[in-house]
């Protein structure tokens, strides 16, 4: 029973998470109402996942800003592959450390922003600064939680923060990319 209750209240986490950054990327106008889907790239998750744990684990203590923005950068990364060349990239199974390796953990955000995503100059510091709102915004929910930390619920809602990031940045760069979602009307 209480392993249930626990991923009750996991799962109950992500959904206050998401809830929240669709909220403020909607006021923010980088989400239209109707919040774009690409099953594909939600397919990619726990792959992307497994390669980035560890690095994003250990971040967390001095980081936890960019150990969980980070991982919005990379829901735009795998949506911008899917845009562009999805046969190519549903394949890698080591997206995750080749986007690492370009520059390092600590430079993930501009191999990401400048490097895939082809933005620069203000356009560039603009997503920078909103994916880190972002991330803030997360580890505020997180840090208000009644989680001991070092405790798998710790672990649990870290993931589902984790996830949310991953679905919000693949949300943002779709509607970025022109993939608006509105409402089927025949003529």
């Amino acid at each position: 029973m209480e392993k249930e209750q626990s991923n009750d209240f996991i799962e109950a986490f992500g959904e206050k998470v998401w809830t929240d950054l669709t909220g403020f990327l909607q006021r923010k106008e980088a989400l239209d109402a109707h919040i774009p889907e690409c099953p594909d790239v939600e397919a990619k998750w726990s792959e992307i996942a497994r390669g980035y744990m560890p690095d994003g684990v250990r971040e967390f203590a001095s980081y936890p800003v960019c150990s969980l923005g980070w991982m919005m950068f990379l829901g735009m990364a795998m949506a911008f592959c899917w845009d562009t060349d999805w046969k190519k990239y549903s394949s890698d199974k080591e997206f995750y450390v080749r986007l690492r390796d370009r520059r390092g953990y600590d430079n993930l955000d501009e191999t990401i922003v400048e490097d895939l995503l082809g933005y620069s100059g203000e356009a560039a510091v603009k997503i920078t600064e909103l994916v880190a709102e972002c991330a803030s915004r997360v580890y505020g929910l997180l840090s208000h939680e009644a989680v001991e930390p070092g405790t798998q619920e710790a672990l649990g809602c870290y993931i589902a923060a984790l996830h949310q990031l991953y679905l919000a940045g693949m949300a943002m760069e779709l509607n970025a990319l022109g993939y608006h979602m509105t409402p089927y009307r025949p003529e």
